[in-house]
């Protein structure tokens, strides 16, 4: 949707900045392309680290417990079947305590090669469990749409409208996380020598790095739809801005800035269209402050420690997000920019 992709593109961008991937399908080490001895030591010793880790949740019973060993597990390269991710997000999808949480991570549990993602089992559960979350009918919605299903599409476009929320479960699965990689101390040559985070920095490291790999709704699908169908048909511009507005109070930075955009571009009141482009400019100013908190807290050991907190405490990726900001001092909103 036009000026949507390029606000997009910057969001992945600088959400991007404050994580980074250890290893495995999701991304390449971190060192770079050409990383010294001393920096592949320090990858193998981070991605050993992150095997003990998942060796150690893997026994538990605990959906949380199985969901973070789950997320851990996803980008080891040549993990065992037993501690594997389709074992222990599958696993954790069937204990006791499960939620739509899991079943939500298990949606990245099938084989993209054979074009079988998402998992299509989970998104069935999912349905089941979580009929009130719009971010469930916008992954199949994206499903219908490439099935060519034409009447469900519009129906799981109404379902997502009526939703009471948008959770695409990223606060789940990092309190997961968060709680769980100060199960083990980091070994020594886990950590940067150039870094003055120590553990902290390590358990960061690995907690948000690992978050990245929850599934996320193929949002440029609903964009797409919204801008073919809605200026042709009055009740699928209805259910758009129906959307838009859940969108807008949604938990994460992505499918708030897909919320605004079709307040933008759909709502005919001139007001609404200024008060929304204002919204997605604070909602840039947001992300890229964090990021540089982030990228700060790599080299901050309190800083590390109170972003490791905040995750601890849940919520969603959004509210993580202000809550970070507002404890560093830096405003939510945008300086305004100056006139020329």
């Amino acid at each position: 949707m036009r000026g949507w992709r390029p606000l997009v593109l910057t969001l992945f961008c600088t959400l991007g900045a404050s994580t980074a991937v250890i290893a495995g399908p999701q991304g390449n080490p971190g060192p770079g392309p050409n990383p010294s001895k001393a920096d592949e030591a320090r990858v193998n010793a981070l991605i050993a680290f992150q095997s003990d880790l998942v060796s150690v949740l893997a026994p538990s019973a605990s959906a949380d417990r199985l969901l973070a060993a789950a997320l851990l597990a996803r980008p080891l390269p040549n993990q065992n079947k037993i501690n594997s991710f389709h074992a222990l997000i599958d696993r954790a999808a069937h204990a006791d305590d499960a939620g739509p949480a899991e079943n939500w991570v298990r949606l990245a549990d099938c084989d993209a090669k054979a074009t079988q993602c998402p998992n299509a089992d989970a998104l069935a559960q999912l349905v089941q469990q979580a009929p009130d979350n719009a971010a469930v009918w916008l992954v199949k919605l994206s499903q219908d749409v490439k099935a060519m299903k034409a009447e469900d599409a519009r129906q799981d476009l109404t379902n997502a409208a009526n939703a009471k929320i948008y959770d695409d479960y990223s606060g789940v699965g990092l309190k997961a996380l968060a709680g769980t990689v100060s199960t083990l101390p980091p070994p020594p040559a886990t950590m940067d020598p150039n870094s003055n985070a120590g553990p902290s920095g390590v358990q960061m490291l690995i907690a948000f790095s690992s978050a990245s790999g929850i599934p996320q709704p193929a949002l440029h699908d609903t964009a797409t739809y919204c801008e073919s169908k809605a200026p042709k048909d009055p009740s699928v511009k209805d259910d758009c801005l129906k959307l838009g507005k859940i969108l807008e109070w949604g938990s994460s930075p992505l499918g708030r800035s897909l919320g605004l955009h079709l307040r933008e571009v759909l709502n005919s009141d001139p007001a609404q269209q200024q008060d929304a482009q204002n919204a997605r400019h604070n909602l840039v100013w947001q992300v890229q402050n964090f990021a540089e908190l982030s990228v700060r807290a790599r080299n901050d050991k309190a800083q590390s420690q109170h972003i490791l907190a905040l995750a601890r405490t849940g919520g969603t990726q959004m509210s993580l997000i202000l809550a970070a900001l507002h404890d560093d001092g830096i405003p939510t909103d945008a300086p305004a920019a100056k006139a020329n």
